[in-house]
């Protein structure tokens, strides 16, 4: 796709944000026309920030999660709840549950589901590492909160099987998240009830 009236930078522009999901080429031309017009405003404090984030931000070595600081502020807050560790598929999803403030522990990020379909192994997630934290001392529960779909299914009863050695309760997340749902696109009350009324598997 070419946008002939642009200039080379222009086009960069337009190319790489309509790499963003939930962005076509259409709404990255309009985003870059609404970054130029407000261009001491948004386009330059943006693109300060975007160089500090690629430079400052990586995974926790701990729990997956995203931070400028290694570990994440959240492994490092002695305020949470040290014997419970939350399994989340992605970050995004850390954030949901973070967002509905139900939830007090540590988490774990896997990185994925298993997927025989995408080739998705147990060696590609994070799991050998959720395994050595579940032993760790007083850790005493493992919240499985995976999406509800085959995939997720698949992942919690092998993460269940993986733990058999390790002395900790593995709960799962309560379904009232709906079957084929995904947290990131739950309400904040669907999350916590979810929570709340979670069970042993």
């Amino acid at each position: 796709m070419s946008h002939s009236s642009a200039g080379p930078e222009i086009e960069r522009l337009i190319t790489l944000l309509a790499r963003l999901p939930g962005l076509g080429p259409r709404s990255a031309r309009r985003a870059v026309l609404h970054l130029i017009r407000k261009k001491a405003a948004l386009m330059v404090p943006l693109a300060e920030a975007l160089d500090i984030a690629a430079r400052q931000i990586n995974p926790c070595s701990q729990c997956g999660n995203i931070d400028a600081s290694d570990p994440c502020t959240i492994c490092a807050s002695p305020g949470r709840d040290q014997s419970r560790i939350c399994v989340v598929e992605q970050v995004g999803d850390l954030w949901a549950l973070e967002r509905a403030g139900a939830y007090r522990g540590r988490y774990h990020v896997l990185g994925g589901v298993l997927s025989a379909l995408d080739g998705v192994r147990p060696d590609d997630l994070r799991i050998g590492g959720l395994v050595a934290r579940a032993s760790e001392e007083g850790v005493s529960e493992i919240i499985l909160a995976l999406n509800a779909n085959v995939d997720g299914q698949t992942t919690g009863h092998y993460i269940f099987d993986a733990l058999k050695g390790a002395d900790v309760q593995v709960t799962s997340i309560a379904r009232g998240v709906p079957v084929g749902g995904e947290l990131d696109y739950l309400d904040d009350g669907t999350l916590t009830a979810a929570l709340v009324a979670r069970k042993q598997l």
